[in-house]
């Protein structure tokens, strides 16, 4: 899930992190594919807020559908019925395969956990790692590499052995 931000100055450094992080978070993964055994395929995917059942998710996927070629006035209707149910957030994630072996790693946590400090979905406020700016305000290019370096080598050490 996305981090909850309820600070505008944490709100703003996390606009100037997150595009940086998540390009060096990709460019990092691809080193690390370039010398793997891992094969890796990058996918669209919609996250649930917890505890959404299936039955609701067809529902909601549904009236989505439904929408594409909705008269106006159905439109409307569709919008309203919406608003009642949970909606999902897009998501990315990197599908790692070695053999039989799958292993799906969420391409926007891991820049959460670049961007903020002790950063875990279960966590309901975030911090920025203020190391990541400089004494401006602005990305400090060097230390948001060695981080993505560091928490995408810990991706790959956590991989399964063959």
């Amino acid at each position: 899930m996305p981090p909850k931000i309820t600070n505008s100055t944490t709100w703003q450094q996390a606009e100037l992190l997150m595009q940086p992080a998540f390009i060096r978070v990709v460019d990092n993964l691809r080193k690390h594919l370039d010398t793997s055994a891992w094969k890796g395929t990058y996918h669209d995917v919609l996250i649930w807020p917890p505890g959404t059942t299936d039955e609701t998710k067809a529902i909601v996927t549904q009236l989505l559908q439904d929408m594409e070629t909705a008269t106006p006035e159905q439109v409307e209707d569709i919008r309203e019925n919406l608003a009642l149910l949970p909606m999902p957030h897009p998501g990315y994630h990197l599908r790692l395969q070695r053999q039989e072996q799958q292993v799906n790693v969420d391409l926007w946590d891991l820049c959460y956990q670049v961007c903020f400090l002790d950063y875990s979905p279960e966590n309901t406020g975030v911090d920025i790692d203020t190391n990541l700016l400089d004494e401006s305000g602005q990305v400090d290019w060097q230390h948001l590499e060695n981080k993505t370096k560091q928490l995408v080598k810990q991706v790959f050490d956590s991989l399964p052995e063959v």
